[in-house]
């Protein structure tokens, strides 16, 4: 990987920044506070600030998006190319995660009934996590990568009563079980 990449990188990143402005995403938290990570799940600073837990989620998306990439590309393309293509990928998704129709169907099939949305400043943290998730992957052996990925879905699970998993669920095919257990623990 190389400087170039990087930049290409940032560019997207920056790009997507102005996409998500132009949509009417607010750049910082409403409540006037700007921190580095919000704990809270059920608070008004969830996906507002620069991380949260749901951006563990992102580190997951990496995971697989490394996968994704090479197993499309493997080593037709360099891994700075991977890379970037992670970006854009992962950028277009925090653009369409923030549209109307995907904000409404989070609202109506899963436990975020306030959810109104992530900040630019959050969803630029969701990109880098990406990033870190992508590069992690590179670095460790393909099972290392699935260890990493089950832990960190099932410590969601444990301590948030979400994961990446239940979330994709939970967009493509609601289960109301699910959501009660997310809901009242039962």
């Amino acid at each position: 990987m190389t400087k170039k990449h990087l930049f290409i990188a940032l560019i997207i990143i920056v790009a997507a920044a102005v996409v998500l402005i132009a949509m009417g995403r607010i750049p910082f938290c409403k409540c006037g506070i700007i921190a580095f990570w919000s704990s809270d799940v059920s608070s008004n600073q969830q996906s507002q600030q620069f991380t949260d837990p749901y951006t563990f989620t992102h580190v997951l998306h990496g995971i697989g998006l490394y996968f994704l990439v090479w197993l499309l590309f493997g080593r037709r393309l360099t891994f700075g190319q991977r890379l970037i293509l992670a970006v854009a990928l992962e950028s277009g998704w925090e653009i369409l995660e923030n549209t109307e129709f995907i904000l409404n169907r989070y609202r109506a099939a899963t436990i975020s009934f306030d959810y109104w949305g992530d900040s630019v400043f959050n969803s630029v943290g969701d990109i880098i996590a990406m990033l870190i998730g992508f590069w992690f992957t590179a670095k460790l052996p393909w099972w290392g990568s699935l260890i990493a990925f089950i832990v960190i879905d099932s410590l969601l699970l444990f301590f948030i009563r979400d994961s990446l998993i239940i979330n994709i669920i939970m967009l493509i095919h609601p289960v109301e079980a699910i959501k009660t257990w997310q809901v009242h623990g039962t």
